[in-house]
């Protein structure tokens, strides 16, 4: 491994990565701390079989750099943190390695709040609960807020809408074509959402079954993973994996518009200069996919749903102040929510 873990974490601003394992149960953990500016450092935890541990870390550290930014541009009072698995979670996720990631969770007295994310479940963080109360996103039922990915989903909608007022100057979407990468939990939720506002969508997914399900009822298009990014359409929302605006992808493009579910969609930030430049307008994934983050918060002072949708859709406002400050200062929308994140994380380490 030739990452040099602390000159890495020390020009991304984290302030710990923990690793844990357990040889009974077979965890292999990476929790990564970027921020505890605002509060606790929240983040969900991602089971995946990377390929190596260079990976995971890398996907650890970015992960949660970007979660301290939703979290400061949403204006929560949290910070951002990280967890991820190495392995299968069809095969290797057992109830011993949930106790043992509980465990593991519990150790850090609080500076972690976990969560889930792409791997885990509701049920997981149940579990995950009778070893630590460190936990958010447990079932509605036992006073948790359940599944944050309808959140997610409704966040992206209204951020769409803000998306197409700002490049179209008109926020419906009857009519439009859209291009969901991705129809795991969030990316069906929107999907399903966007069909009902009378959109035109055209569906991709790596699992065939899952993509045929997802788009029957919504009389979808299906096409390939690799004819997704060239599909003539307003809006191309990458709802899977991250990286996805990249080098290769970039010239593929037939989109007026960027927006969807995924963490870090940008493999650089030169690839949103680069959109900028070509006059596609890219909603900052960490502002647009809040709505998670948000619904999980509200977990804090007792879960109330309504509540918790009113500030949820304000994801709309958010996004308006970072399309505005785009304009105003002549830069592309991820160098203006960085800017806005920084400003916040600024304001509380500034001396009162």
């Amino acid at each position: 491994m030739n990452l040099d873990l602390f000159e890495v974490m020390q020009q991304e601003g984290h302030e710990a990565l923990h690793f844990f394992s357990d040889p009974k149960s077979g965890l292999r953990a990476i929790i990564a701390i970027h921020s505890t500016d605002l509060g606790p450092a929240l983040g969900g935890c991602r089971m995946w079989p990377y390929p190596g541990v260079e990976e995971a870390i890398r996907d650890a550290l970015r992960l949660s750099k970007a979660m301290t930014y939703k979290a400061a541009v949403a204006d929560l009072p949290l910070g951002g943190g990280k967890a991820v698995v190495i392995g299968d979670p069809s095969k290797e996720k057992t109830e011993s390695l949930l106790h043992a990631l509980g465990q593991c969770v519990e150790s850090l007295n609080g500076r972690y709040l976990i969560a889930e994310d792409v791997g885990m479940t509701a049920q997981d963080m149940e579990i995950i609960q009778r070893s630590t109360s460190h936990v958010t996103g447990y079932a509605r039922g036992k006073g948790g807020s359940g599944d944050p990915s309808v959140m997610t989903a409704v966040g992206v909608l209204e951020g769409i809408r803000v998306c197409f007022e700002e490049v179209f100057g008109n926020s419906s979407l009857k009519g439009r074509v859209v291009a969901i990468q991705g129809v795991g939990k969030v990316g069906a939720y929107l999907a399903g959402l966007l069909h009902r506002e009378g959109v035109k969508l055209y569906l991709t997914d790596l699992e065939p079954d899952r993509l045929r399900q997802t788009a029957g009822p919504l009389k979808a298009t299906l096409t390939s993973p690799e004819e997704i990014y060239s599909i003539p359409c307003d809006l191309f929302a990458p709802c899977a994996l991250g990286g996805v605006i990249n080098d290769r992808t970039l010239g593929l493009l037939r989109c007026r518009i960027v927006a969807g579910a995924a963490n870090n969609q940008l493999e650089c930030g030169d690839h949103g200069s680069q959109l900028y430049k070509q006059g596609v307008l890219y909603a900052p994934d960490y502002v647009i996919n809040a709505g998670g983050l948000i619904n999980l918060a509200c977990e804090i002072d007792g879960y109330n749903p309504d509540r918790a949708l009113d500030r949820v859709r304000g994801i709309a406002n958010s996004l308006r102040k970072v399309f505005a400050l785009s304009k105003e200062e002549g830069i592309a929308p991820h160098e203006a929510s960085e800017q806005m994140a920084l400003a916040r994380l600024k304001r509380v380490k500034s001396p009162h």
